[in-house]
């Protein structure tokens, strides 16, 4: 049964790694899978999906892509599962075009991104897909303190950044998973 799935968590909780290693199985089960990521992330080049823990592999842009499937639905004939990292950065209405595809193709759609920015606010892709996802399957990530974290902390030299533009790409130069209680006080480690 094809499904729209989102998995969502903090900074750190494996999601980019996941999404590789989903689309190797399917791969290696003999489906076709095409790997995609909206045209916003550029931290590992235009083309690049790459975790933390080394894995990395070549994608297309989610917004050509879409563009290619408003012009000629043949375009679908690629793949029978979309596999889309970073998906927060999506804008609403790709969003419902990848649910349109779910729906009508006859695809299955696994989405893996951030739920909330560095203010605790829904990024608009991910408020979207908790609106209208089939499924929400939450990925842990940990606090240094062992508690979950559910915030993604931006830093700087000075500590935390409360205030600035939604998106600043980086990884764990910039951002740290955190529990709620320790993003409230401003810690960012034990020794804080």
């Amino acid at each position: 049964m094809n499904q729209l799935v989102f998995y969502y968590g903090a900074m750190g909780s494996q999601k980019t790694a996941r999404a590789l290693m989903t689309e190797y199985n399917y791969r290696e089960k003999g489906f076709k899978t095409l790997l995609l990521k909206p045209s916003q992330d550029t931290r590992d080049g235009r083309l690049t999906i790459r975790s933390r823990t080394g894995l990395s592999a070549e994608a297309e842009i989610l917004e050509n892509f879409l563009e290619k499937y408003k012009m000629d639905q043949k375009v679908l004939e690629q793949a029978d599962i979309l596999i889309i990292d970073e998906v927060q950065f999506a804008k609403e209405e790709d969003i419902d075009l990848l649910a349109e595809i779910c729906d009508f193709h006859d695809k299955t759609i696994l989405c893996f991104g951030l739920r909330a920015d560095f203010q605790n606010h829904f990024f608009s892709g991910s408020k979207r897909l908790m609106e209208i996802a089939d499924e929400l399957i939450e990925m842990k990530a940990l606090c240094f303190c062992g508690r979950p974290a559910i915030c993604n902390a931006r830093y700087d030299k000075n500590g935390i950044v409360r205030e600035g533009k939604q998106v600043e790409l980086g990884a764990d130069d910039k951002y740290t998973a955190l529990c709620r209680k320790h993003f409230k006080e401003g810690k960012l480690s034990a020794n804080d």
